[in-house]
């Protein structure tokens, strides 16, 4: 160590200035060394690292063997670390763990560590203070960036709401992204899926002379390869040299342009779409594009492609609209045209003040300095122009039709465009002349478009425009003007005509006038008998010649209105349809059927006040009555007296049927706006008073309001229970009774509700069945339980799933059910179907087939609730059941060693199925003496809460793994 004459603390000082001084770290390392070595230290090397695992030094010429390894043992160690070997020591200045190290490696020893301690204490606060420079010094770079990136994108959205122009906002944008990188050479390219190409919308390159324009669509097979095609195909930026771009590709790039540098391109994802690409290179060696570069350029390039698409479409509307504007100014025009034309039909003067004025209406559309009109003669054989107007010819006599162009236009009998100068329209005529159709003569016009007159689906004459100069044409427009117009002509043609048709036809109908009246007068009287004969027809029910609902609904109108200019004119209505009705039509007929609708109108108008109430026929087997009342008592008692005369029987061609009536009341409030609302509410409480027993009456009330909006509310909820698939099956085991083991399971349907949690079935199936909607959520339990199969079967077992009677009224269910079997990867014999008594009696021999058809396939078919319906021993032979299940009405009542009817009965369906050779499960075993009964009576399986209550898959996982 070498003397040093200066002063410790005039040295300290000194040391404070130079190293605090320092712009950044490594100019403050470089200071720290040589402070180190005027302190005599010798091979001095400073080193610091930032959230790196390899250190950086002053000096990197004098980093020796080891020195790397040795700086780092000593961050490792509490900050020193000695070499003996080279006589070597590493010592930590500064350490901030995880985020800073700075430390110094010199010649040493153990020996030297005080001296080297000494310093580093005296360095380590400089060193701190230094790193909490830069930290602040990145934060301040960072936050100003930040600031810099949050204005552009401002200015981003700005332009893409301002007036500027498209080409001007781009140059922009180009602009702003060269603020951020080297951007000099840079373009944007759209990507339109639908049409798989490209569009460049901007490019400005200082070498690549390719021009691109901005409206033209490239297709992606023409870009196939290139660095652009794979940054839109892959969705992922690439950067590099070419050469580095290749070995990030899978195969190397297709060579498009010139070779550049440098290369950065990322895409444009709005969502999840790729809209385009944005692209910065260089082709002379500069500072490399960064991944900070890259990240930032995706960024922004997601604001830029939304911009201009913001842009763009704002452009497309605005050319939208101006091209509607100018339609709609030309129909505008158009429509004042047909109504000069029509107006003139009716004043002008004669013929040729008409056409004159016509050909003026043409000219304010297109150029019609060469306009005439021809006119076939009554019998069609000649040719007349009664209007003529040609630079080069004047007006032609009237000739015998021939084969010129004017006839050739007439025969077409359609609007016809032709230029001579298109090759087409060329060659057609010279093969109409060379096949004799045409025959030209005269000065030959270069534009030619005639349209027909047609009057009563006959050509009678027609319209022509032509030119002869080289820089007039007729478009598709024209045409269809000269159509429009055409119209309006032979209408004016006709009420000119007609005019003169009119005065000599007027005497003679004066004459007739007289003859006809007579004629009128008879059959007007005719007509209105006619008249209130369909008024009748279409306001009565044909059948009983009651009012039907439209007249009903019109009263009921009236009624509301009276009531509201008198409000003590209250009325009540009453909905009454018949009990049994369908079973008498179907068992006897439907004449016997409609004689007892004839009957009931009878009864029920006699049940009415002549002059106050009204019957009607609303449809089917419902009537409805309306009647003028002054509380509910007049309403209850017409409801008692419907109810008494429909329960006295009705012989009908000698037999003796029994009806009767469920009565809905609805009594008029203020709060109903419609005759439809009173009747809905008259008939939900019908449906009240059918559900309560029938033959009986209800009166509509708030409660039955709030049980509608609540069925309704249901039925709404189990829609979007529907298409969110929120129905899942639960599974009940059904076991061995002798040791509880499990063969199988039925899966039950339950609702995983959103807000409610999960619902059994008795809150929504009635609705689901009512609504029609039962088969669709059966066909998503049957899915979800197939699709758990493999995960919830042990080898031999099987799962059970419920059939609702709706399902066996196509014929091919067993086809759709297999397939889906097929689908999910299961076995038919991992799979029964278990269906109610009820589901047989529809169409038996259709599920007889079906039965037999899924019973070859291996799905074995169970009778559910068996002993609560029929429980007829044909329907167990007919179907070939597998299985039989006890409902649980009897297993409820069963005890050990107990003798109960109950018992008997299930004796007696043991026995059933023993001869039957069927396998038998009884349902809803709850107590242990339950199963000791069922078992005594010969049952070997059973199902219920005493074993298990229907689970989730999860949850029965979750119960294999605990045992």
């Amino acid at each position: 160590m070498s003397a040093n004459p200066i002063p410790l603390e005039r040295r300290i000082g000194q040391l404070v200035k130079r190293l605090i001084g320092a712009p950044d770290l490594p100019a403050f390392s470089r200071s720290t060394a040589e402070f180190l070595e005027d302190e005599g230290l010798v091979n001095v090397l400073v080193g610091w690292h930032i959230a790196a695992p390899v250190a950086e030094f002053h000096d990197e010429s004098l980093i020796g063997e080891g020195d790397h390894e040795l700086a780092q043992r000593a961050w490792k160690a509490n900050g020193w670390s000695v070499d003996e070997a080279r006589h070597r020591i590493a010592c930590v200045i500064y350490s901030d763990p995880g985020h800073y190290e700075f430390g110094v490696v010199c010649d040493g020893s153990d020996d030297s560590r005080p001296r080297i301690e000494e310093l580093a204490e005296l360095l380590g606060p400089l060193a701190e203070t230094m790193f909490e420079k830069c930290h602040v010094s990145d934060s301040m770079q960072q936050l100003a960036h930040s600031e810099q990136l949050q204005s552009a994108l401002f200015t981003i959205a700005d332009m893409a709401s301002s007036q500027m122009d498209l080409v001007d906002m781009l140059h922009e944008l180009h602009i702003l992204v060269g603020r951020f990188m080297y951007a000099e050479n840079f373009y944007i390219a759209l990507y339109d899926e639908q049409q798989d190409s490209l569009r460049f919308i901007y490019l400005k390159d200082t070498t690549d002379p390719t021009v691109r324009d901005a409206n033209e669509f490239i297709p992606m097979s023409v870009m196939k390869g290139g660095l652009t095609w794979h940054v839109i195909r892959d969705g992922k930026p690439l950067m590099g040299t070419l050469d580095e771009i290749d070995a990030q590709l899978e195969r190397p790039a297709r060579d498009i342009g010139i070779d550049c540098f440098d290369w950065l391109g990322v895409p444009a994802i709005v969502g999840d779409v790729v809209r385009g690409v944005l692209v910065v290179q260089s082709y002379v060696e500069r500072p490399r594009y960064t991944p900070a570069d890259k990240a930032l350029l995706t960024y922004v390039g997601s604001h830029i492609v939304t911009a201009v698409d913001r842009k763009l479409a704002r452009e497309e509307l605005e050319r939208r609209v101006a091209q509607r504007t100018e339609e709609l100014e030309h129909s505008v025009r158009l429509q004042k045209a047909l109504f000069r034309i029509a107006e003139l039909s009716h004043t002008a003067r004669n013929l040729d003040a008409f056409y004159g004025a016509v050909h003026q209406v043409i000219g304010e559309f297109f150029d019609a300095r060469n306009f005439y009109i021809a006119m076939l003669s009554q019998d069609g054989k000649m040719l007349n122009f009664p209007y003529f107007v040609d630079q080069f010819d004047t007006t032609p006599k009237s000739r015998p039709v021939g084969l010129g162009i004017t006839e050739y236009g007439l025969r077409y009998g359609k609007p016809l465009k032709l230029d001579m100068r298109d090759p087409g329209d060329s060659a057609m005529l010279e093969d109409l002349h060379r096949r004799g159709e045409v025959k030209l003569s005269g000065k030959q016009s270069l534009a030619w478009l005639g349209v027909p007159l047609v009057v009563d689906e006959r050509v009678v004459g027609l319209l022509a425009v032509q030119s002869y100069v080289e820089d007039v044409s007729f478009t598709e427009r024209d045409r269809d003007i000269l159509t429009f117009i055409s119209y309006q002509i032979v209408n004016g043609l006709e009420r000119q005509r007609a005019a003169s048709a009119l005065l000599n036809a007027y005497g003679d109908l004066e004459r007739r006038v007289d003859e006809r009246t007579a004629e009128l007068s008879e059959q007007i009287e005719v007509r209105e008998r006619i008249e209130q004969r369909l008024k009748h027809q279409v306001l009565h029910d044909s059948l009983t010649g009651l009012p039907n609902r439209a007249y009903l609904r019109d009263q009921l109108a009236r009624a509301m209105a009276q009531h509201k200019r008198e409000p003590g004119c209250d009325f009540a209505v009453l909905f009454i349809d018949l009990d049994r009705f369908k079973v008498i039509n179907d068992s006897v007929g439907h004449l016997v059927g409609d004689a007892l609708l004839k009957e009931v109108a009878r009864r029920l108008s006699r049940c009415a006040r002549s002059g106050r109430d009204m019957v009607a026929r609303l449809g089917g087997d419902e009537f409805a009555i309306y009647m003028e009342v002054d509380g509910t008592d007049g309403s209850v008692r017409m409801a008692q007296r419907i109810l008494d005369a429909l329960s006295e029987p009705v012989r009908i061609e000698g037999k003796e049927l029994f009806t009767g009536a469920s009565v809905g009341i609805a009594m008029y409030a203020s709060h109903y706006t419609s005759p439809e609302e009173i009747l809905r509410d008259a008939d939900i409480a019908m449906y009240r008073a059918k559900a309560g027993g029938r033959h009986r009456f209800e009166l509509f009330d708030s409660l039955l309001h709030e049980q509608a909006l609540s069925l309704l509310e249901v039925e709404s909820d189990l829609r979007r229970g529907v298409t969110r698939h929120e129905f899942i099956p639960y599974f009940q085991p059904i076991v061995r009774l002798l040791d509880a083991s499990i063969v199988g399971y039925e899966a039950l349907m339950r609702w995983n509700h959103p807000d409610k949690g999960v619902l059994a079935p008795g809150v929504f199936l009635h609705v689901a069945e009512a609504s029609g909607m039962m088969e669709t959520l059966d066909w998503q339990i049957f899915e979800r339980a197939m699709r758990v199969i493999p995960e919830l079967l042990e080898p031999g077992q099987y799962v059970n799933l419920n059939f609702s009677p709706r399902h066996f009224r196509s014929p091919e269910i067993d086809v759709r059910f297999l397939d889906l079997i097929a689908t999910c990867g299961v076995s038919p014999r991992q799979v029964r179907i278990e269906v109610t008594e009820g589901a047989l009696l529809e169409n038996p021999d259709q599920i007889t087939a079906v039965f037999r058809r899924l019973h070859n396939s291996g799905v074995e078919i169970a009778l559910d609730d068996f002993g609560t319906g029929y429980s007829s021993l044909s329907y167990l032979h007919r179907f070939s059941m597998h299985t039989l299940k006890i409902d649980r009405s009897f297993v409820c009542d069963l005890h050990a060693n107990e003798e109960r009817s109950t018992t008997a009965v299930v004796h007696a369906i043991m026995a059933l199925a023993k001869s039957q050779r069927m396998e038998v499960v009884a349902e809803g075993i709850e107590t242990s003496e339950q199963r000791e009964a069922l078992m005594a009576l010969g049952c070997e399986l059973g199902q219920g809460f005493y074993f298990a209550r229907p689970q989730s898959l999860a949850a029965i996982l979750a119960s294999r793994q605990q045992d």
